[in-house]
């Protein structure tokens, strides 16, 4: 076998082989850089939180920043929300009471009317023959009376002297009496026709904003027909019928007897918050609530009204009616974004002690107000109860609080404070502050 050709062999230059150890020791250089930063990492711990502090935020090592709200018991408004929709105060359905046909419509559509005033205009032609007829028939009758009255004041005389029969005197009178009752019955039949002639003329019943004409000048009507001519609508009040669920009805009522709700007065107030979001800037009154509960639907209805000079309000809007129901006094209110549940379900809070120590508390809350809960149990005057920070914060941590103040319209954090005191001296401040 022949051997190798000699340039096919492998070989290196000094030159080669000095590049290849230079490309060695740059390589080991870098492992030994990494290896350094590991050690230092681990020797130094957890990184460092925003500020120097710990997780949660500014503060000492291992004391994250909790932002804090300061419970005190006060009186809160007790209102129920419930839909409901907007109905007219008074409607009317305008339908002629005589047949005919129309000469004339005299309002002009979509406007405002008071009560009285002319809208159509039937033919009256007919209806005032007819009360022209009714009225000479009145005379004819009237005509009638003074003779048979002057025949029964003869009689009366004759009568004693044996001239005539009582019989003839008793005629007579019949006659007399029967032509004071055509007269009678000839004057009814004239306010017969005076009323079917006025009702030729369609008046409005009530005032209010009218709707357009079914029926155009010329047509045929007949009197109490089912197509309505038009509808006029009272908007100024107008009401708002809503509904509220029997169980809150009682629950209402079991607070008012334990005292843990008191009445206002009277006069129920009642706001409303229209489909947009806006509140209505004139508040209304209770006007009633049903005195029976739907058997299908369990609740029951209530009416309040509200003034609409403006006309703001239309018929069968969509809104949200808020009834004051009482007064709840001393109350606390915790902001919902400082309340959470835990595994059984129950609404939990996390507070700051005095030493500036978590803990978690099981709440008892009632309903919701705005963005806060009305707590009944779990809070006393004077804890601090956290509202930010929560995530960062364990029961048994040091913790260092912050005042903060929550917006009561957003639920959001609005501002932040100085280092929260302890409960005792927040407590003695606010009652220095009372006096």
């Amino acid at each position: 076998m022949a051997s190798p050709h000699p340039s096919s062999r492998t070989t290196h230059s000094p030159s080669t082989r000095d590049d290849e150890a230079r490309r060695r020791r740059r390589l080991a250089g870098l492992w030994a850089g990494v290896l350094a930063t590991t050690l230092l990492v681990g020797c130094d711990g957890q990184p460092q939180g925003p500020g120097g502090g710990g997780p949660g935020g500014p503060g000492g090592q291992g004391r994250p920043q909790v932002g804090v709200i300061t419970a005190h018991p006060q009186s809160v408004a007790i209102t129920a929300e419930m839909p409901g929709r907007t109905v007219a105060s008074l409607v009317a359905e305008v339908r002629p009471q005589v047949g005919g046909i129309i000469q004339s419509r005299l309002f002009e559509e979509g406007s405002e009317v008071k009560a009285g005033d002319a809208l159509y205009q039937i033919d009256p032609a007919s209806y005032q023959a007819a009360y022209d007829s009714a009225v000479a028939a009145q005379q004819k009758a009237e005509a009638l009376v003074p003779s048979a009255q002057s025949k029964v004041d003869r009689y009366q005389g004759l009568i004693k002297q044996n001239a005539v029969s009582k019989q003839d005197y008793d005629d007579a009178l019949a006659s007399l009496a029967q032509a004071k009752a055509d007269v009678a019955a000839a004057k009814a039949d004239v306010e017969t026709a005076r009323i079917n002639l006025d009702y030729t003329r369609i008046t409005a019943p009530i005032g209010g904003r009218i709707d357009k004409s079914t029926l155009t000048p010329g047509a045929l009507v007949t009197a109490s027909q089912e197509t309505v001519l038009t509808t006029i609508r009272t908007l100024d009040p107008i009401n708002v019928d809503v509904t509220q669920s029997s169980t809150n009805l009682l629950n209402l009522r079991q607070a008012i007897d334990d005292g843990r709700i008191k009445i206002t007065g009277d006069n129920v107030k009642v706001r409303l918050e229209l489909d947009n979001g806006v509140v209505y800037a004139v508040p209304g009154t209770l006007e009633f609530s049903s005195a029976y509960v739907d058997q299908t639907t369990g609740t029951y209805g209530v009416r309040a009204q509200f003034p609409n000079p403006d006309r703001l309000l239309l018929p069968g809007m969509y809104v949200r009616a808020i009834i004051e129901e009482g007064v709840a006094p001393d109350s606390y209110l915790v902001p919902q974004r400082g309340v959470t549940r835990n595994t059984k379900g129950e609404p939990v809070a996390l507070l700051v002690t005095a030493d500036n120590k978590v803990e978690q508390r099981v709440l008892s809350v009632s309903r919701s107000v705005g963005n806060s809960w009305l707590v009944e149990r779990g809070i006393a005057d004077g804890d601090r109860i956290i509202v930010e920070g929560s995530q960062f914060a364990r029961p048994g941590q040091d913790v260092t609080p912050v005042d903060v103040v929550v917006d009561e319209t957003t639920g959001e954090v609005r501002e932040r404070g100085q280092q929260s005191a302890a409960p005792a001296a927040s407590a003695a401040a606010s009652i220095t502050t009372a006096n």
